[in-house]
């Protein structure tokens, strides 16, 4: 049921190239999600200094990427969307191996908004991080489908988006929290890996 539920979501977000992200904006179309509630990294980092009681700050990425890339200090939790699965598996579409899914996401969601405190289950206000923000509306995707209608997707990412051109074409230079100057760090703090 888990995983007929995520390849639904992710089906159903490939639908065209770019759609409306409000206030005239447009998000691509792997960046969409049907709560259409989109940050960038610098307004996901306002909104969390300006209230951080009042939101849950999560970082969806692997635990791999936390580990050797970094995360925000200012994130609440770890809770990864997706896992390293067998290092055997290669995706050869993407070229990298394969990531599967997260079956305890949602129930983990749950958790975190118990330990913070941050009000009504279905009603708390949660920001999602990823690389780049593509698995970030991925999984806005799938807790929209669980009730929660107040979750925000980061939609630069951690590590931004790729240049286009250039003699650095390909590495994530563009924006996000790590290139626009945002704080993180390599220390990872225990209690916020769930």
């Amino acid at each position: 049921m888990t995983l007929c539920l995520f390849g639904l979501m992710i089906v159903a977000g490939a639908h065209a190239d770019t759609l409306q992200a409000g206030k005239g904006g447009t998000v691509p179309a792997k960046k969409a999600t049907p709560q259409q509630l989109y940050l960038t990294s610098q307004q996901a980092y306002d909104m969390v200094s300006a209230s951080p009681e009042e939101v849950l700050f999560i970082d969806i990425r692997t635990r791999s990427e936390v580990t050797f890339v970094g995360m925000p200090g200012q994130v609440d939790f770890n809770i990864p969307f997706m896992f390293e699965g067998d290092w055997q598996a290669w995706d050869n579409e993407k070229e990298t191996y394969k990531l599967a899914y997260n079956p305890e996401f949602i129930n983990s969601i749950r958790k975190a908004i118990e330990r913070k405190g941050a009000g009504k289950d279905k009603e708390t206000r949660i920001i999602l991080m990823c690389r780049s923000g593509k698995r970030s509306a991925q999984a806005a995707r799938i807790l929209h489908i669980a009730g929660y209608r107040n979750v925000y997707s980061v939609i630069d990412g951690f590590e931004g988006d790729k240049l286009k051109s250039g003699e650095k074409a390909g590495q994530r230079l563009v924006n996000g929290w790590k290139n626009n100057g945002l704080p993180w760090s390599y220390r990872l703090e225990r209690e916020k890996l769930l």
